[in-house]
């Protein structure tokens, strides 16, 4: 994503990446970046959480409209909990972050993921 805001940008037309892998994105050099430090996925907010998504949409418009230079990274007031235990288990089957129904909708997803992939392979 970081690399066609850049050719956007380098074509005229104004950027700003939502993003959770800073390191990587900076890196990129986009022009003006929102930083969530939640999970990759995650970028404007917690799932189901649409205030916190809207907030951090509409501070993404706000940088479209204020920055004054190249290379503007914001990040957002948010934090996904209260101590950062889910970055050690982020990666783990226990994807702590989801429960109930999100998490059958995102078994639910993978498996028909994995279904596909099988299709195509053949």
């Amino acid at each position: 994503m970081s690399l066609v805001a850049r050719h956007l940008e380098a074509n005229g037309i104004p950027t700003v990446v939502n993003g959770t892998a800073r390191d990587i994105v900076e890196y990129c050099g986009v022009a003006r970046f929102v930083f969530t430090d939640f999970p990759l996925g995650n970028p404007c907010g917690k799932p189901f959480n649409a205030t916190m998504q809207r907030d951090i949409v509409g501070m993404s418009l706000d940088l479209l409209e204020t920055a004054t230079e190249p290379g503007t990274t914001v990040q957002v007031p948010y934090i996904w909990s209260e101590d950062e235990s889910w970055k050690e288990k982020i990666f783990s089957k226990e994807q702590p972050f989801l429960e109930g129904e999100a998490y059958d909708n995102w078994m639910e997803a993978k498996e028909r993921y994995r279904q596909m992939k099988k299709t195509d392979d053949v």
